[in-house]
């Protein structure tokens, strides 16, 4: 894969926290006439790249798309082979993002995760918890509209036990309810291979994130074209409901 300067872009501009749908890899596999799973493999590639290019360039955050609720719908095989790459790639990489200062964090539900994929998910948020510097989070077995009933069924539970007055519910006590919390909201959403929606991923999150789609497929996604999606970013103007662009580029509505 090639790589590019980043030196065009000025650091100001940088999303604080990049989201990204990492979609295409089947279709790369059967264009280069191989199984699907050969397409997963390749992106797992592409998620080191970026990930580091990431941490390089002094990201706060950067959030994956890995495996939603829904792709247990998948053929039971496809499952079974993204769920023992899974738990190659937290083995393989927590020595490198201790190295790298990367928190590692994971998002979404337990409950039918893989019991050896949650303890090497486990094991690198142990690993990694005192590690400042950007924070990785793997969205798997993610899905939003679960999320946010998980976070009012949690709420609901601490206002019938009195814990809290239903009237103090406000914004922010829903945000620290969320997988996501501590976490600046995602400023830039990107979703390759060209798919123009957001497949029930970090819907609260993302109320005032730029979007970038580029048609470029996982697999084949490069640094020039990470870079490209922040020159794209760099280049909007942000007004949160302003006439007005905000005076900081990294600003964000819900920041007090």
């Amino acid at each position: 894969m090639t790589q590019t300067s980043s030196d065009h872009i000025p650091p100001s501009t940088f999303p604080r926290h990049l989201a990204v749908i990492m979609d295409g890899n089947g279709r790369w596999a059967q264009a280069q006439g191989m199984p699907r799973i050969a397409g997963h493999r390749q992106g797992a590639k592409t998620v080191d790249l970026v990930t580091m290019e990431c941490a390089r360039l002094g990201l706060e955050a950067i959030t994956l798309y890995s495996f939603s609720s829904e792709n247990w719908k998948r053929p039971t095989e496809e499952v079974d082979f993204l769920m023992a790459l899974c738990k190659e790639h937290l083995i393989t990489q927590r020595s490198r993002m201790v190295e790298h200062n990367i928190r590692f964090r994971r998002l979404g539900r337990r409950k039918g995760l893989p019991a050896e994929v949650l303890a090497e998910s486990d094991a690198c948020e142990e690993a990694t918890q005192d590690c400042d510097g950007m924070t990785l989070s793997l969205a798997l077995n993610y899905g939003s509209r679960a999320e946010l009933a998980d976070a009012a069924r949690s709420i609901a539970e601490d206002a019938a036990a009195g814990r809290l007055d239903p009237q103090s519910i406000d914004e922010a006590m829903i945000s620290d309810r969320l997988n996501t919390a501590g976490l600046p909201d995602p400023d830039l959403l990107l979703r390759t291979a060209g798919e123009m929606r957001i497949s029930n991923f970090l819907l609260w999150q993302i109320s005032y994130a730029e979007l970038v789609v580029t048609d470029v497929l996982w697999p084949a996604f490069e640094i020039s074209d990470l870079h490209q999606a922040f020159t794209d970013f760099a280049g909007r103007t942000r007004r949160f409901g302003l006439v007005e662009p905000s005076p900081r580029p990294d600003a964000n509505p819900n920041d007090p």
